[in-house]
């Protein structure tokens, strides 16, 4: 019922650029925690920095708990860094906070895309958890309406990857824009910067092919079964 033809050529390849990105994304994340800024300023002091410059005054910085759990919280209008993020003066944990301060600034302007992730947020939770599962059964029992229920579920949280493309590209280059224009950094500091934000956006595209990798594999599948 799990293991088929489609998941093993369009998920399981999936998985693996998965697991590379994930893998990718620790290890330059590593090297460029240790390499620490000219300046001495932390992840939160940037974020402070760049929040002050932009003249957005209602937006709260706060240390959360685990690794790599760093975001913006839009209903709370929080920027929340790790750890190893809001306390390091690495270029790692600036380009981190200065990119969590790039999805604040999308919220302060009302940028179109921030807001359409935020909608099908709620959608693509449901989706992505219940969406297959349902699909694969009504496949499985032959209930065609069931299969196209958690097939249209689970569209949903391929629509929410897909947008949160652009919207973390976007949040990137708000990033580097900001630390060059403040002055942040040196071009040297940004490139190691634009290394560990390039290798983070890895795994936002792997979780878009991992989804439409899954999506194709349910429309396959239900197709092949109403033959």
């Amino acid at each position: 019922m799990f293991i088929d033809v489609y998941y093993l050529y369009l998920v399981i390849p999936a998985l693996l650029f998965s697991l590379w990105a994930q893998y990718t994304v620790k290890t330059t994340f590593k090297k460029y925690s240790t390499v620490q800024s000219r300046r001495g300023i932390t992840g939160a002091e940037t974020a402070r920095l760049l929040l002050a410059s932009n003249l957005i005054p209602d937006v709260i910085i706060e240390q959360t708990a685990g690794s790599l759990t760093d975001h913006y919280d839009p209903g709370h209008k929080r920027i929340r860094l790790s750890k190893k993020v809001y306390a390091s003066a690495s270029l790692a944990a600036i380009g981190v906070a200065a990119h969590e301060t790039g999805h604040a600034l999308q919220h302060a302007q009302a940028w179109p895309g921030l807001a359409a992730r935020s909608y099908l947020l709620p959608v693509a939770s449901v989706g992505s958890t219940m969406g297959p599962y349902i699909a694969l059964a009504g496949i499985f029992f032959g209930f065609p309406l069931l299969s196209d229920i958690g097939i249209f579920l689970f569209a949903g949280a391929v629509a929410f990857y897909i947008i949160t493309l652009p919207v973390e590209f976007n949040a990137s280059h708000r990033a580097i824009t900001l630390l060059k224009s403040n002055g942040i950094l040196s071009a040297t500091e940004l490139q190691g910067v634009q290394k560990v934000l390039s290798a983070a956006a890895l795994t936002y595209v792997a979780s878009a092919v991992t989804s439409i990798a899954g999506f194709v594999r349910l429309l396959l599948l239900s197709r092949n079964r109403q033959r």
